[in-house]
């Protein structure tokens, strides 16, 4: 051996010298998706205990909506870029849309006070203080988490690696601003400290998200919490829950596990009055058994 230093400093350089909790590589392969899963779990798990956050009020909905002021500014752009190129298909469709959803700055506004009224009044003793927790993106999400902000609260943003990359919003808590690869962790995180669930209108990630709490509820998974469908005009216009329970495919005593509400106040007095019937619970989950 030529020069036996510089071939101990090049082997303490090598890939298979890297410790292994240090090594992104071996780190990526597929046999380390059991430990991957953990880790996603373990992160946020241990951040939010470690910062004494017990209860929590989750709020859903779509990515795509925006306030008054940015809608009509969306619009406007639109417009003087259509002027430009008149005959663009594709300007003319993203207009359409724009039109079609500054309809949902109703929500965005509603959202944005629903995070201002849980960050301001959900206390109900014992140090079990209600903190808004959403997939921390755009839209629906930044309004409740720029709620929160507002009223000079920390807030939970659960965003997640997607090929159109959604990046947080800025009203998240930045020591609560949390970035998951797996769907499935990141719901158990939704959930496991949710004492109410807030679905506002949204496309298939809030579908997603809200049957799988009434799933875990139904099947007495999550002990009862609030469930409450925000904008009762949409809700069943989107969905026949009435004819689920005809064709006999959920129980109709299964329509009693969400209530409908329209404005923020009303969504609020939902879970406040909850509350006040079944005290916050920490420990056992909140709520109450169904058969109650």
């Amino acid at each position: 051996m030529k020069n036996p230093e510089k071939k101990s400093i090049a082997l303490t350089r090598s890939h298979a010298y890297r410790k292994a909790y240090t090594d992104a590589v071996f780190l990526s392969k597929d046999e380390l998706r059991p430990v991957r899963l953990q880790l996603e779990l373990l992160k946020t798990e241990m951040a939010l205990s470690e910062s004494g956050v017990k209860t929590t009020v989750v709020v859903f909905g779509s990515a795509r909506a925006a306030g008054r002021k940015e809608s009509g500014e969306r619009i406007l752009e639109l417009r003087r870029l259509l002027r430009k190129k008149p005959g663009d298909p594709a300007l003319k469709a993203r207009l359409a849309a724009a039109v079609k959803l500054a309809r949902s700055s109703v929500y965005y506004e509603e959202a944005r006070k629903l995070g201002r009224l849980v960050s301001e009044r959900g206390s109900f003793g014992g140090g079990n203080r209600l903190v808004i927790v959403t997939g921390g993106g755009p839209g629906i999400m930044e309004a409740a988490n720029r709620g929160a902000y507002e009223a000079g609260a920390r807030s939970i943003g659960l965003n997640i690696t997607l090929p159109q990359e959604q990046g947080p919003n800025p009203y998240v808590s930045p020591e609560f601003c949390f970035r998951f690869h797996y769907f499935a962790i990141r719901k158990m995180h939704f959930v496991m400290r949710a004492r109410a669930l807030v679905a506002f209108p949204g496309g298939f990630g809030t579908m997603d998200e809200l049957f799988e709490v009434l799933t875990l509820v139904q099947t007495g998974k999550k002990r009862r919490l609030p469930i409450i469908l925000f904008g009762r005009k949409y809700w069943n216009a989107v969905i026949n829950f009435r004819n689920m329970a005809k064709w006999g495919y959920i129980a109709c005593e299964d329509l009693d596990l969400f209530k409908f509400a329209d404005t923020a106040e009303e969504a609020w007095k939902i879970i406040s009055d909850f509350y006040l019937k079944y005290p916050i619970d920490s420990c056992n989950g909140g709520g109450h058994d169904r058969k109650k």
